[in-house]
């Protein structure tokens, strides 16, 4: 994890800890999560436990960064931002997002993008960001261009959603020119 932070606005990005099970059982009353990750829908406290162990592995295995999104003043958590590196030999990382449903409406998704958008300039060997979204999820797409992420393209039936193929669009960021290791604003 970064020894500083990521900040942006009202929300830091820190490590998960125990005491966040009660915002990922909230986040897993989503129908929609478990389908894209590896929380289970309706999570007891055991099994947000257990995927906030998950999270820390992300880190351990070179998987990524999977950050909870905290509220700047009381750290109190909000939801769930990762930025993920199977494409770091090409320099290209992707990002996934969730906040947990009583904390929505409040430009917070866009905040915690923000935030670690800035903290993967801090790794040299990222030029780019991705965001994939589902074309029908028009809150997420606002949250990536309220971010400065730009529509690439639509890749379709590019993701296995549930039991189907889905068509996926394409949002991109690039390191911008002189980028520096600052991760908070």
């Amino acid at each position: 994890m970064p020894t500083t932070s990521p900040v942006h606005r009202t929300v830091r990005l820190r490590a998960f800890e125990p005491r966040d099970a009660g915002m990922v059982r909230d986040l897993a009353t989503d129908s929609y999560v478990p389908l894209t990750g590896s929380l289970v829908g309706q999570a007891s406290t055991e099994q947000a436990l257990a995927w906030i162990g998950r999270q820390h592995d992300r880190l351990v295995t070179g998987t990524g960064f999977s950050f909870c999104v905290a509220d700047l003043v009381d750290d109190r958590a909000l939801g769930q931002v990762g930025l993920w590196l199977a494409g770091i030999a090409d320099g290209t990382a992707t990002a996934g997002y969730g906040i947990a449903p009583r904390e929505r409406g409040r430009g917070l998704a866009a905040q915690a993008l923000t935030a670690v958008t800035r903290f993967a300039w801090s790794i040299p060997e990222l030029h780019r960001v991705e965001l994939s979204i589902e074309p029908w999820n028009l809150a997420s797409l606002r949250t990536a261009e309220r971010a400065g992420y730009r529509r690439e393209g639509m890749l379709r039936s590019h993701r296995l959603i549930g039991d189907r193929l889905v068509d996926m669009a394409i949002y991109v960021t690039l390191r911008p020119a002189g980028a520096a290791a600052d991760v908070s604003s």
